[in-house]
């Protein structure tokens, strides 16, 4: 087994990182999950969060808005729908999405399944929004 794996984040706009690491954690649909050399191969579903990539500089944070990761022993690639790196983001951005989220969610039918949807991304823009401000 490798010491570290590839880690991959691409954005429909750029590529924001392709290097070396020794794990990163993944915020997907169903929670945190870390992926180190060796992982299970898998595919995740992401949730607003941050990706956390721990290289031997440090950590490399980043924001990721929805999007899926696939994780394999040797690599981690995440196809995220918006990325940024973590340093470039600030708290008024991150409320700018929590205010447009809220809108989409008030608009929607109570007890529809896309409400749900929607108050559950909702929610984990609050979480992020806590995350940037700390």
């Amino acid at each position: 087994m490798a010491d570290s794996l590839t880690f991959d984040l691409v954005s429909p706009a750029k590529k924001l990182a392709s290097f070396p690491v020794s794990q990163v954690v993944i915020p997907s649909a169903a929670g945190d999950m870390t992926a180190m050399p060796g992982h299970a191969p898998a595919v995740a579903t992401l949730r607003p969060g941050l990706v956390r990539a721990f290289t031997a500089e440090g950590e490399k944070a980043y924001l990721v808005i929805g999007g899926f990761a696939e994780i394999s022993g040797s690599s981690v690639t995440v196809l995220a729908e918006e990325a940024e790196p973590r340093e470039g983001v600030d708290a008024a951005r991150v409320a700018d999405l929590v205010a447009k989220q809220e809108k989409l969610a008030a608009s929607l039918e109570a007890e529809s399944d896309a409400r749900r949807a929607a108050e559950a991304r909702l929610n984990d823009l609050r979480n992020l929004e806590i995350l940037v401000r700390a």
